[in-house]
């Protein structure tokens, strides 16, 4: 319990100092990023355009996301404030109701309070490697293109142990044909290395991951 606890805590302190612009040693870069947030579905009610991370859109005088925007960048939104909870990858479109960005997942959830971009997304230059057992041990496979179903292309059961982002960002699903629970590894959160499951999320609860693409800048 306590290396769950301590995981996940570093975790968030790492996307903490990385969503940082006055971090010293590892600033978030400047643009090109850009959302447009309602607090109603079908893009109706108060709206607000940010350009950087908001780590809880009640204190911008929102109750919740309905519908949103992305016009520029790739950015990840949370279930919850600073960058907690379920996660949900936001590629550039529009997003007229919670089924949009919550796309196939099984858990029904109508609520993002906070949102951040995804520094290190470049869909042509993404690689990583998952490992069989946890801190990068066991069996392997390299990967630079997206998977439906990690199984068919030979991964050999449905889990992941770590896995290590040398570049760019993907999105992990928990079940084959990107649906369940979303999880957004990048090569610039803790050096790209997520040494067992408690480091997928705040919201991770077992190591099960079967299919995985690449995230569109």
């Amino acid at each position: 319990m306590m290396t769950g606890s301590f995981s996940a805590e570093h975790r968030q302190k790492d996307i903490m100092a990385l969503t940082n612009p006055m971090n010293p040693v590892n600033p978030m870069p400047m643009g090109p990023w850009k959302i447009t947030v309602y607090d109603q579905e079908y893009f109706q009610g108060k709206r607000m355009e940010f350009t950087a991370c908001c780590q809880n859109i009640m204190e911008c005088g929102m109750e919740n996301i309905r519908s949103l925007k992305v016009e520029c960048g790739a950015w990840v939104g949370y279930e919850h404030s600073s960058f907690c909870g379920q996660q949900f990858v936001l590629e550039k479109g529009d997003y007229p109701r919670f089924e949009a960005y919550s796309g196939s997942n099984s858990y029904r959830i109508e609520r993002m309070i906070s949102f951040r971009p995804i520094c290190s997304a470049s869909h042509k230059e993404s690689r990583m490697t998952i490992y069989e057992k946890e801190n990068m041990i066991g069996r392997q496979f390299e990967m630079c293109d997206d998977y439906p179903s990690l199984q068919a292309m030979g991964w050999f059961n449905n889990e992941v142990g770590s896995m290590h982002i040398q570049s760019g960002a993907f999105v992990c699903y928990q079940f084959p044909g990107y649906r369940g629970h979303q999880y957004i590894m990048e090569c610039d959160c803790h050096g790209g290395e997520y040494k067992c499951y408690r480091e997928f999320g705040s919201h991770a609860q077992t190591p099960q991951i079967q299919s995985i693409r690449r995230i569109q800048h």
